[in-house]
């Protein structure tokens, strides 16, 4: 992905080229949209699409990649932006933190638990036995450089272990630090970004040429009727990321088919992606930093609709420090707050991920389902038992019991919902199943 006006490799020009005459693929038209992105606690005025007639507005990506709830969240970045100092404090470990490129070799995980006020609320009240939130999982993977897609550095193992993960918390740096070597030289965060999203679409280029190959070979030459069809969806997916240098990510269409064919892949630039701006603890207190605007119109114009949140390593390595008395004064005294909540939220969501909740006085827990889940389906994340014997679900909104304060007064003001098996559930449902104990089979 290069700003206008940048030089391109001619190297990778033509191969691209080269494969563009190889496949003459039927060429593909295609819409894009835009949405607001978040900088701070504000809202930077982008412009939006007029909502389409019966539609609610910007239509929302599909869903891409692997269908489960124990997906993650990859930490990407150049070497020394503060990619493991980020890690350490989000999962208060201690990840090998120095300041030479590849200090993470292999991918260091942990799971984070997602906060949550509503969590915090259902435990209160029925003060339970058990409390488990839901988690995030976070993988720390090794810095790029430039010419990873060619193996440079740790390239080959950098990529797959991206290709491992189902998300990126894409991190960059904007703060200076004499101290601190940045593998480029001087502090430029547009510049990094480029860099990054440059080596995922090089890698993902790389990928389908052969993938083509051998479609065409069977599917074309060979008369496969069965595999044509795959052959079509990849000359489509070509004609977007090869011709037009637009991640797959980017095209708010793909049909069932043709994301069942991604799925199969799971190409790099899939993957949804929230950037993170490391800062100074200067500038992440003034909320001021001359990078912020270029980063925001750089997102809005190669990837609209992304989140990006800035943050100081250095504050929150300093809060993780500190006693909870030390810290609460330290934040009220300048005025600010960890960003880390809002940034675990944002990567939980962009994995499609959300929760509801079972609870009372044995255990207050959150479920994890993906979006769109039918209530069957998130019956089963508790025992199997529950999706095969569904009968229903009894719902409660959060809001609804906080507001009322018990179940019984949910019920008495009629606000206590039974659901059936078409029931999508929603983020934040407190939910009792009911359902039939499947027969065990006779003895003989």
């Amino acid at each position: 992905m290069k700003r206008e006006g940048k030089h391109i490799d001619n190297k990778h020009q033509g191969s691209q080229e080269l494969l563009n005459q190889k496949h003459q693929c039927p060429r593909q038209t295609w819409a894009q949209s835009t949405a607001g992105v978040l900088i701070g606690q504000q809202r930077l005025g982008i412009p939006k699409m007029p909502p389409k007639k019966g539609g609610d507005g910007i239509k929302p990506p599909p869903i891409i990649g692997r269908f489960g709830t124990s997906l993650k969240i990859g930490i990407v970045g150049l070497p020394n932006v503060g990619k493991s100092t980020f890690f350490n404090v989000l999962t208060n470990s201690q990840a090998s933190a120095e300041n030479f490129p590849f200090c993470t070799i292999d991918p260091n995980e942990s799971r984070v638990p997602v906060p949550d006020e509503r969590f915090d609320f259902l435990c209160q009240y029925h003060k339970p036995a058990s409390k488990i939130p839901a988690f995030l999982n976070v993988v720390d993977i090794a810095g790029l450089v430039k010419g990873a897609h060619n193996g440079q550095g740790l390239g080959n193992a950098f990529l797959s272990h991206i290709s491992a993960c189902d998300g990126i918390f894409h991190l960059t740096r904007a703060f200076e630090d004499d101290d601190i070597t940045h593998v480029e030289g001087s502090v430029d965060p547009v510049r990094d970004i480029e860099i990054i999203h440059e080596e995922l679409q090089l890698k993902d280029e790389e990928m389908i040429g052969p993938i083509i190959d051998k479609l065409e070979k069977v599917a074309v030459r060979g008369g496969d009727k069965k595999l044509k069809p795959e052959y079509d969806i990849m000359c489509k997916v070509k004609s977007w990321v090869i011709d037009q240098k637009k991640p797959v990510r980017f095209y708010h269409d793909w049909n069932d088919k043709e994301i069942e064919v991604l799925n199969k892949h799971l190409f790099l630039t899939s993957k949804p992606m929230v950037y993170l701006v490391n800062l100074s603890e200067k500038d992440y207190i003034r909320k001021k930093n001359k990078w912020l605007i270029k980063i925001k119109e750089w997102v809005d114009k190669y990837d609209p609709g992304a989140l990006v949140i800035p943050f100081s390593g250095a504050l929150e390595l300093r809060l993780q420090e500190l006693s909870a008395e030390e810290r609460q004064k330290y934040l009220e005294a300048n005025m600010t707050q960890s960003a880390l909540p809002k940034i675990i939220k944002a990567g939980f969501a962009a994995l499609q991920l959300e929760y509801f909740f079972t609870a009372g006085p044995d255990e207050v827990r959150a479920w994890t389902i993906r979006k769109g889940t039918k209530a069957p389906q998130a019956a089963g994340k508790i025992h199997t038992d529950f999706e095969k014997g569904f009968i229903m679900a009894e719902v409660m909104k959060y809001e609804d019991f906080k507001e009322e304060g018990s179940e019984n007064a949910v019920k008495a003001a009629g606000k206590y919902r039974q659901q059936g098996r078409n029931y999508i559930v929603e983020d934040g449902d407190i939910i009792f199943f009911k359902f039939n104990t499947p027969q065990q089979p006779k003895k003989k």
